[in-house]
């Protein structure tokens, strides 16, 4: 998704309410309001595999998955963005109706007119979230995973996933193929 500059400031209040009242999906950065556009077909279909296979391995126990349309809080006052997927399992956001406060993971699908976002202030801003302890980068146009876990010393680390590799989400403790969340991709030559 890219998004591009709607109005001038508002308060985070000002934000949720004014949002709800929208046809169009909306993020809010420092007191700026910032449509939401459509991602690609690959973007899409892999935000859906990965949701749709955490969904069934985290079926009956304390995790939910959420997909796009999720908003996610980074505090009550924001930022608020919309991740590609998100998995919660803070009793908190099992009540939640607007937004979400506590992920413990966080998947981004990068595309060239974000990823530079993704990797650099988005990733700062979703570091504040004391709960979070991975955010995954998952690349588009080929077949990369970027799994940035966060250790026990309190430092962010890289693990990164190529073709043929395994994958392991430490926060969910769920093991997968990585084609798994490339199935029915199809690259641009």
């Amino acid at each position: 998704m890219v998004a591009s500059p709607e109005q001038n400031y508002m308060s985070p209040q000002e934000y949720l309410e004014w949002e709800e009242r929208q046809e169009v999906k909306h993020e809010y950065i420092n007191g700026e309001v910032f449509a939401m556009t459509g991602g690609t077909i690959p973007h899409t279909t892999i935000a859906l595999n990965l949701a749709s296979a955490l969904k069934t391995q985290l079926r009956g126990g304390k995790c939910r998955t959420f997909m796009a349309d999720a908003k996610l809080g980074v505090s009550e006052n924001g930022p608020f963005h919309y991740p590609d997927v998100m998995v919660i399992c803070h009793p908190q956001d099992k009540q939640a109706i607007n937004f979400i406060q506590y992920p413990c993971l966080i998947v981004e699908v990068l595309s060239p007119s974000t990823e530079a976002y993704d990797r650099g202030g988005k990733f700062m801003q979703y570091r504040r979230i004391v709960t979070l302890q991975e955010y995954v980068l998952i690349d588009a146009s080929k077949v990369s995973l970027e799994c940035f876990r966060l250790n026990e010393k309190g430092l962010w680390e890289l693990h990164p996933y190529e073709a043929g590799e395994e994958v392991h989400l430490t926060s969910v403790d769920f093991s997968f193929p990585i084609s798994l969340v490339y199935e029915d991709v199809q690259f641009a030559i």
